[in-house]
């Protein structure tokens, strides 16, 4: 989707001028305020600013609920929270139906999860496919899977901007892949798949997918019915703003519910669990895919997060996250190309993320010097300087102080 935003500004007040027309940006005062002495946030693709309200309903959940209700809280509506909580950020920000999504563990443990179930509905393939420039966690549980099953990786090499492309996948698939493992938004480019197509193809030779959504959820519009995902998984810190280590999420469609075999067998996955009895016996639908006990304030923050992105409509926020991400390429070309930094993302914003990538030799000095300034963004090795805005709480002249600062530090 392209923004209703200019998608210029050649001055300050240009960009305070946009802050204006934003629709959104009432949304700014929902979050609690910068710290001193920071004058700009590009790391909201790696840690989300907290919302007020989750700091607030955190307050009265303690007070009200662990201590005034005890151990009947969880007769008493949290055994359900990780269904519930998951259902109301799917509506939000995944495009699924209801009885699809939970909230629960972490993004490495659901991956794993899913990646095992997806396997086991194809048994008779031994390949998984996994691009090189994929999560460093994903990878790594990938070739832990294969250690264990004595199955193979066909690895997908990255595109120039760092992305895999249905061409590319093409390349690869055959009778022997079981399961095409992806990001749909690259964690270094910020390259954004085409998941409908990528699906579609993986389809089309008998396999299935399990898409990375943890840099595209509340950032890009997802519709995983539509595009007929098998499984997700992906973190709720970032754009959703659920905050450190916030419980991650899981989606597995309903169509492979009745055939759904995850290897790690917890208690709250088994139908009955208060029954104590010996003997493993998965629980209907997606409850199956849980193990363990959830943290509900985890799982309470996460409700935030989906609520302030239900509020603002996902439409509206890609739109802006699009509008702030092409005001970083322009002033990136205009002040920091003749510095000696290269774009190192897509240039076409319906192939780009929530975040802006941009290289050079130094970029781990640069990052230093950025936070000692007041701007903090994020470094990723080599030489990357990554650029990630939240579309609800950043702003446009928050994006033009920052790459003023950098290229004064970049000369």
């Amino acid at each position: 989707m392209t923004s209703t935003l200019p998608a210029t500004a050649t001055s300050r007040e240009d960009a305070a001028a946009l802050d204006v027309a934003d629709p959104l940006a009432h949304f700014r005062d929902r979050y609690l305020p910068l710290a001193p002495g920071v004058t700009a946030y590009l790391d909201g693709n790696s840690l989300g600013r907290p919302l007020a309200a989750i700091a607030e309903r955190s307050d009265a959940f303690i007070r009200e609920q662990w201590a005034g209700r005890l151990i009947r809280g969880w007769s008493e509506g949290w055994m359900e929270l990780p269904e519930q909580v998951g259902d109301e950020l799917a509506a939000a920000t995944l495009g699924a139906a209801a009885g699809q999504t939970l909230i629960a563990d972490s993004t490495t443990i659901n991956f794993y999860k899913t990646l095992r179930a997806a396997l086991a509905l194809r048994p008779d393939r031994t390949r998984i496919v996994i691009d090189r420039d994929h999560f460093p966690t994903n990878r790594f549980v990938v070739e832990s899977v294969v250690r264990d099953l004595g199955l193979e990786i066909a690895w997908l090499p990255g595109s120039v901007d760092g992305g895999v492309t249905v061409d590319a996948l093409a390349e690869v698939l055959d009778e022997r892949v079981a399961v095409v493992a992806l990001s749909h938004v690259a964690y270094r480019s910020g390259h954004l798949a085409d998941a409908a197509a990528i699906t579609a193809a993986t389809h089309r030779a008998g396999a299935l997918v399990v898409w990375d959504l943890c840099h595209s959820v509340g950032a890009c519009e997802i519709e995983l019915d539509a595009w007929e995902v098998d499984f997700a998984v992906g973190c709720t810190y970032k754009f959703v703003g659920a905050g450190p280590g916030a419980p991650a999420f899981l989606y597995a469609a309903a169509r492979h519910h009745d055939r759904l075999d995850q290897p790690l067998w917890g208690w709250l996955g088994r139908a009955d669990p208060f029954e104590m009895e010996q003997g493993y016996r998965p629980a209907p639908g997606i409850r199956s895919m849980m193990s363990g006990t959830p943290s509900i304030p985890g799982v309470l923050a996460v409700r935030e997060g989906a609520r302030v992105i239900a509020e603002a409509g996902m439409p509206a926020v890609r739109a802006k996250a699009v509008a702030l991400t092409e005001l970083v390429v322009e002033l990136a070309d205009s002040w920091l190309a003749p510095e000696g930094f290269t774009l190192a993302s897509p240039r076409d914003p319906a192939r780009r993320g929530g975040h802006v990538s941009v290289a050079r030799a130094d970029a781990r000095q640069v990052c230093a010097a950025l936070v000692e300034a007041g701007v903090l963004p994020d470094f990723r090795t080599p030489d990357v300087v990554r650029l990630g805005v939240s579309p609800l709480p950043a702003s446009f002249v928050e994006v033009w102080d920052a790459l003023a600062v950098m290229r004064e530090i970049g000369r």
